[in-house]
């Protein structure tokens, strides 16, 4: 069984007023653009149950992250993936990479 790797993606809206173009844009446009890249075979959205932030996706991909990882931004850069003016960019979001080590369920 391959291994599984994912991609979170810690960001924030730019203005506290764009945050349902924010949500709007992740869920409805950029998970689905995002899951066009090469390699990418999941995604889900975490948003903060209190306070500001930050909203966490987390992106599962398939293959060698040294080459999965820069994609999206390639993609971004060319135009395939589109970033809204509701994305705070500065900072830009934080990434992390990781790989599961283990999973259970309550069934097991």
């Amino acid at each position: 069984m391959p291994k599984t790797t994912v991609l979170q993606v810690e960001s924030y809206p730019s203005s506290p007023v764009l945050v349902d173009e924010f949500n709007r844009w992740y869920t409805e446009v950029h998970l689905r653009e995002v899951l066009t890249v090469e390699g990418f075979v999941a995604a889900r959205r975490f948003a903060p149950l209190e306070g500001n932030g930050p909203y966490v996706a987390q992106y599962e991909f398939e293959g060698d992250p040294k080459e999965a990882v820069p994609r999206p931004s390639r993609a971004a850069a060319d135009g395939t993936l589109h970033m809204p003016d509701a994305l705070r960019l500065d900072p830009p979001p934080r990434m992390l990479l990781l790989e599961a080590v283990g999973e259970t369920h309550a069934a097991d």
